[in-house]
């Protein structure tokens, strides 16, 4: 969770570092001929009515690499709704319906997009999931924003990830297929889609046709576009604070989250040790971030760099430190960041785009990012940047609540649905 765009023709950046052509806009369909149903599931847990499991059978979808030690498996009732496999195939996807999705009601359907090693059930559906502090405060509520909304008489629906950190170019077709399915569903026109932190990537990059060649592009299909806590001028957290960030990651000091580290090689109680697995950048053939990279822009000209920090010279700007070895930000940036591409681009003039911010660096347990306002990660100014978007309908500073709160806080909850009548 913590470690954290063009329009409809042009090039943006693939996760490789290649070019990525833009589809052209699809044509309006209902559910896509590409996709393929393989489960269906009822007996499911935090709330939710239903699961269903899809495959998107073109051939551009690969294999996302997971961390080998399992800190990025599916877990709990995820790996039944994937077929029993903790490490789906990334053409995968689930659908996840509240109740009343079938109910006859004129509010427009709701698409839930849920954020970095994250999942629809602890996002939306039950913040209190993954124990203490996983809300972002020492105790955690058991129902969401799902609820809230379903409470609202809307239909809600969820799309979930087979990779939690995966790449946002395929991430943001699933989000057209979901947005499809719903349609096909309910009979909608149209969608509103909420997007959560790293969900804003996939969110916007649906509605402005950020695709591979060989991928569909927007089909005119979402109404509004709600960004919450998301880093829309990117983010630079894990070099700006990288000896602390790294003590949550690198197993030889304790770590164990599912994120990627600014270093390659770091020493833990006297071991220099080499963990490829977690670095921004492809090294020793592995690459298991890319839809972290993509989020990267350098925010050391506005607030600076944490000085404080063990390395921070070379965390920041890469290579050899006491403790420490890395590539820098800027090669990472250089490796596959979408974010220049994004603000360059802009959303369509008829999808109206609300940004929501957090402003209290108060997450318990992380190293907050505090060299300029921000929700303990994302920078407040990042997430409230409007450059290349084509219709802002509105947006909030919400000053008490940080990052991990966004998805359930009151206020941020009475704001969403504000925006969505």
């Amino acid at each position: 969770m913590v470690a954290l765009f063009l329009t409809s023709m042009g090039v943006a950046a693939a996760a490789d570092g290649t070019a990525a052509t833009l589809a052209p806009p699809a044509a309006a369909s209902s559910a896509p001929a590409h996709l393929d149903k393989l489960g269906d599931h009822t007996n499911v847990g935090n709330g939710w009515d239903r699961v269903e499991h899809y495959r998107d059978t073109r051939s551009g979808f690969a294999q996302e690499q997971f961390p080998p030690d399992g800190r990025g498996d599916q877990d709990g009732q995820r790996v039944t709704f994937f077929g029993g496999d903790a490490q789906p195939h990334s053409a995968e996807f689930l659908l996840y319906h509240a109740p009343g999705w079938d109910a006859a009601t004129e509010r427009r359907p709701v698409l839930l997009v849920h954020g970095a090693n994250d999942t629809p059930d602890r996002a939306w559906a039950n913040p209190g999931e993954s124990g203490d502090y996983g809300c972002g405060r020492s105790t955690c509520p058991s129902t969401g924003l799902m609820q809230d909304l379903v409470a609202e008489g809307i239909p809600v629906f969820a799309v979930g990830f087979a990779h939690k950190q995966g790449d946002n170019l395929l991430q943001a077709q699933h989000v057209g297929n979901a947005v499809a399915l719903i349609r096909d569903k309910t009979g909608a026109d149209k969608v509103d889609v909420v997007g959560w932190s790293k969900g804003m990537m996939s969110a916007r990059m649906y509605v402005s046709s950020v695709a591979p060649a060989w991928g569909s592009g927007y089909a005119g299909d979402v109404g509004r576009l709600i960004l919450i806590g998301g880093p829309n001028g990117g983010y630079d957290y894990p070099f700006a604070h990288g000896w602390a960030h790294n003590f949550t990651i690198w197993p030889e000091c304790g770590g164990t989250v599912n994120a990627p580290s600014p270093h390659t090689r770091m020493t833990c109680y006297g071991a220099y040790t080499h963990h490829p697995e977690f670095s921004f950048v492809s090294d020793s053939g592995w690459d298991v971030y890319p839809g972290q990279r993509q989020m990267l822009a350098r925010w050391d000209h506005v607030y600076g760099i944490n000085t404080a920090a063990q390395d921070w010279y070379t965390t920041y700007h890469g290579g050899q430190g006491f403790y420490t070895r890395g590539p820098g930000i800027q090669a990472a940036i250089d490796a596959g960041s979408l974010i220049s591409q994004i603000r360059a681009a802009g959303t369509p003039g008829d999808v109206s785009v609300y940004l929501l911010a957090g402003g209290a660096p108060t997450i318990t347990g992380i190293w907050n990012e505090t060299r300029g306002p921000s929700d303990g990660v994302v920078f407040v100014s990042s997430a409230l940047d409007t450059t290349g978007i084509g219709d802002v309908g509105g947006t909030r500073l919400a000053g008490a609540v940080n990052h991990l709160e966004l998805g359930w806080h009151p206020t941020a909850r009475d704001q969403i649905i504000s925006w969505l009548q």
